[in-house]
């Protein structure tokens, strides 16, 4: 058999190599017949060689070569010249050479392949770039993104090695402790009708080796979540995850900021701030009406209750009497937004419950619109100086439920900010967000709820709340944000038994709940447990981020859709019965009307 082992990848020939013997191997790219000449662009994952098989210096290679078609897999053997100088290609970096070819062996042929491999500038559908996803990858854009993802992987564990951190992994069959997302479940054989849950995250495990004594852990994570999907979201993901002993988020912080700013520069060679900004999670929902706020332009929300309750305008006054509120956001240079624009932008803020987006204009220093005569001059100017409008300014005010509200201004302000180009590009703004609250209400089941997770240790100064008023009880959680993405999250953990305890009866865990879920927890932290924090930053968004896509599909080798399936292997999927009986489980069959 010919020597398919090759002695250079198809991206690292150069002038100086000019008169070397070499053996390439890779797939057909492009193929040129030149009346006589035929030239082959060959490509691996490193680039492109030019070969050219010429019948006056090999008949028998230049046969071969007539048949070739793209995507065929071939090994040459050949010689290295240099091209003429009206043939050099500086677009490519072995443009200064090309191969002639000796001999040549065809190690596999190829059928035509669904979408064009060699022409990324073809549109192909999403669903059947997936379907296809290993020639997907062969096109390059998808090779490039796992490229930097390899990358960041091998920077992370040299960073974090070099800190005294020490990579353990953590099982993946493990205990359901539902506290969140659903658990993907795993049946046992072994045990009929008991479960396995695949896990959310190591966060359990993380703190039990902190018990244990090992201090710095880090692990890159497979995670998995049982819940509806979106362009940034998938059922199984990875996330970079890390637990600490004897520290507190002063000591973690700057660690996690080496460690952004080393992935940036390693992967993109982007130079980041060595300091991110921070703001408190209350200030985030009031100006920005979340908690991931994008940071890169401005347009911040103002609350204008105290205004508008002297007003006449009903719509606003009944949903203060109603307990919510009315915040406003001003487009700087907004007034070209024409009437259609405006009825576009309400018809938008409607996917988010709210009934109606009210606007005034200011032109010529006054302010315009049918709502202008419900307000009186003053309140006009109240207006104007709150919201900092100037002439030729928009203002676009929502009256809701204070959650509505905000959330609807959020994706607002994103819209408008994407459709007038306000975004600037190749620009990194990173956040720390903290104080967030320790709990929420859950309406429906009449409890609270976790603002994080029930692991996450209370700020101190608000401990003496906690049988008092939990709900202004804030925690020592901490989110870090990129360009309103919440790219990683972490806490100050409870370690104390006696108060993780507590917690979990605050949230109406059952004596019977607290020993089957988290017995063995709690009985972990009465054995000596030291104070601990930690933090999990997810991977896939960070390289998202890093190679500039906003879908996180494109830096997943082999990802799900957004109803999480798998359309290459075409699961999930019927087992035979078979498989089903050994597990004591039977499916109930759909009912047809």
């Amino acid at each position: 058999m010919f020597n398919f082992v090759r002695t250079h990848d198809c991206g690292s020939l150069r002038q100086e190599d000019t008169g070397t013997s070499v053996i390439l191997s890779g797939w057909v790219h492009r193929r040129r017949d030149h009346g006589g000449l035929i030239f082959i662009d060959l490509r691996d994952r490193y680039g492109l060689t030019q070969l050219v098989f010429d019948p006056e210096t090999n008949a028998a290679a230049h046969a071969v070569s007539e048949k070739l078609r793209s995507e065929w897999v071939i090994s040459i053997q050949g010689h290295v010249i240099e091209r003429t100088l009206d043939m050099k290609n500086p677009k490519l970096a072995t443009g200064d050479i090309e191969v002639v070819v000796d001999h040549i062996e065809v190690l596999s042929t190829a059928k035509t392949p669904p979408f064009s491999i060699c022409d990324e500038s073809i549109e192909v559908h999403e669903e059947l770039r997936l379907k296809y996803r290993y020639l997907d990858i062969r096109r390059g854009d998808v090779a490039e993104k796992l490229i930097v993802r390899h990358k960041a992987m091998l920077t992370t564990r040299n960073y974090l090695s070099q800190r005294g951190f020490l990579e353990i992994s953590t099982p993946i069959l493990g205990k359901s402790t539902p506290e969140g997302a659903r658990d993907y479940l795993v049946p046992s054989r072994v045990h009929p009708g008991s479960f396995y849950a695949l896990p959310q995250s190591p966060q359990i495990f993380k703190q039990l080796l902190m018990v244990a004594g090992m201090d710095r852990y880090f692990q890159i994570a497979p995670c998995f979540r049982d819940e509806d999907l979106r362009a940034d979201r998938q059922p199984e993901f990875t996330q970079i995850d890390l637990e600490m002993s004897f520290a507190t988020p002063d000591i973690l912080i700057p660690i996690i900021e080496g460690l952004i700013q080393t992935l940036f520069k390693e992967c993109c060679s982007i130079e980041i701030p060595s300091s991110f900004e921070t703001l408190s999670h209350a200030i985030c929902m009031e100006k920005y009406g979340c908690d991931r706020p994008d940071m890169r332009f401005e347009m911040t929300l103002s609350t204008l209750d105290d205004i508008v309750a002297g007003s006449s305008f009903s719509v606003f006054l009944d949903q203060l009497r109603e307990g919510g509120t009315v915040k406003g956001i001003c487009v700087k240079g907004g007034s070209d937004i024409t009437r259609k624009g405006i009825e576009t932008y309400t018809e938008f803020v409607g996917r988010f419950g709210i009934n109606g987006l009210a606007w005034m204009k200011m032109q010529e220093g006054t302010l315009t619109s049918n709502i202008v005569k419900f307000f009186t001059p003053e309140q006009q100017q109240q207006l104007i100086e709150r919201l900092q409008v100037e002439n030729g300014d928009l203002i676009f005010m929502v009256a809701d439920q204070k959650s509505s509200t905000n959330q609807a201004l959020d994706h607002l302000r994103r819209r408008i900010a994407k459709d007038r180009n306000l975004i600037p590009s190749n620009t990194y703004r990173f956040l720390w967000v903290r104080d967030f609250p320790l709990f929420n209400w859950n309406p429906d089941e009449q409890r609270l709820e976790s603002e994080h997770h029930p692991f996450t240790s209370p700020l101190p100064e608000d401990l003496h709340l906690l049988d008092s008023d939990p709900l202004k009880m804030r925690s020592s959680g901490y989110d870090l944000v990129l360009n309103g993405y919440e790219v990683g999250g972490g806490s100050q953990r409870i370690h104390s038994s006696e108060l993780q305890q507590k917690i979990f009866e605050k949230l109406k865990l059952t004596p019977e709940e607290l020993k089957t879920k988290f017995g063995f927890f709690l009985e972990a932290l009465s054995f000596g447990t030291p104070p601990h924090l930690g933090l999990a930053l997810g991977l896939d968004r960070l390289v998202m981020l890093l190679t500039g896509t906003d879908n996180i599909r494109d830096v997943i080798a082999f990802p799900k859709t957004q109803k999480a399936s798998d359309l290459m292997l075409e699961c999930p999927s019927l087992v035979v019965k078979k498989q089903l009986h050994e597990l004591g489980i039977s499916v109930e069959e759909e009912k047809k009307h």
